[in-house]
């Protein structure tokens, strides 16, 4: 059969473009206070879930309990700012207690999702929040809007992880101004 080469050349070729190079792990934060972590995060951009896709006003917020889990709500507003609100309550399990980086976010028992908080400011004030399987990412912040240098630093970093940043959707934040803090959840 005087095709068969061929046929082998064109397989193997095939076969070659189906194979991936493995990526690196994602990089941790060196270490995190659990402590200093907890409270209220401004989704400022995603690669969404399915959730995710319309949420405006989107509100990660986290709380200690005494058996080491965190108890988390996930606020937004579902298509607009007046849209209507939706909550979930997953619960993380630090997974890797040297770091606190890594993290199980179950939504439904027995799942937990890959949580890896791979990048944290010094002063707590803004966050990268990636999976391995570089499906999903959050760009988090304690304010509701970060400076554009801000922002192109951390999808440059998303970036260099292996994520694809076409797919980084910006999620709307507006916010009522209060008296202290100049914004509110």
């Amino acid at each position: 059969m005087p095709h068969r080469p061929i046929f082998a050349a064109l397989a193997a070729l095939s076969l070659a473009g189906c194979s991936s190079v493995p990526k690196p792990p994602v990089p941790l934060a060196q270490h995190v206070d659990l402590e200093r972590f907890m409270g209220d995060w401004y989704v400022i951009a995603c690669i969404p879930t399915w959730l995710e896709r319309d949420a405006w006003n989107a509100v990660e917020s986290y709380r200690l309990d005494a058996d080491g889990s965190i108890a988390t709500t996930f606020t937004f507003r579902k298509g607009a700012f007046d849209g209507p609100e939706r909550r979930l309550h997953p619960r993380g399990f630090v997974v890797d207690r040297a770091s606190n980086a890594v993290w199980g976010m179950q939504f439904v028992w027995p799942i937990k999702a890959d949580y890896r908080i791979a990048y944290l400011s010094e002063d707590y004030g803004q966050t990268v929040v990636a999976r391995e399987a570089r499906d999903y990412v959050w760009i988090m912040a304690r304010s509701p809007s970060i400076s554009d240098a801000d922002y192109r630093r951390l999808t440059d970093f998303v970036a260099a992880m292996g994520y694809d940043t076409a797919k980084l959707r910006r999620v709307p934040q507006r916010w009522p101004a209060t008296p202290n803090s100049g914004s509110s959840p």
